[in-house]
């Protein structure tokens, strides 16, 4: 999404468009790693020196009700934020909490066919999938070799 679609999007939903907010709309709607309001943060701050949590929970907060990311809260963790709202499966680290993305067409189609056999009209979904990573299954592999 570029810069003037992110505007449009933003004004569309009666928000100001300040450059600390388009930074924030642009940093985490191109982020693949699923960015924690806090890591935004810290990084934004390098070019924003001024720039306050709140207002990047406050952008955040205006992301997920135009439907441009989606929250994704964890019990032992603080939020991540995901750009990718269709369907996919969330593939998550317990180890790491390093989180990324897998989309088939199988996964839309489960879903479909799920949609279809309950007449059920989802408001949202979500699929995780807890699987060590291949750094943390090492790191495992490693120390249980000592």
């Amino acid at each position: 999404m570029n810069d003037q679609q992110i505007i449009t999007k933003l004004r569309s939903a009666g928000c100001k468009v300040t450059p600390q907010r388009l930074a924030i709309c642009k940093l985490v709607l191109s982020s693949k790693d699923h960015p924690s309001a806090e890591q935004l943060y810290q990084e934004l701050k390098k070019v924003y020196p001024t720039i306050s949590l709140a207002t990047v929970y406050i952008t955040l907060d205006i992301l997920k009700k135009i439907g441009l990311v989606r929250e994704l809260r964890f019990s032992d963790r603080s939020s991540r934020y995901d750009p990718n709202t269709s369907p996919h499966i969330n593939i998550i680290c317990p180890e790491c909490g390093r989180i990324s993305d897998y989309e088939a067409k199988s996964v839309k189609k489960f879903l479909d066919e799920i949609i279809a056999e309950t007449g059920l009209k989802p408001l949202k979904q979500r699929f995780d999938l807890y699987v060590n990573c291949e750094k943390c299954s090492n790191k495992n592999k490693e120390e249980h070799a000592k």
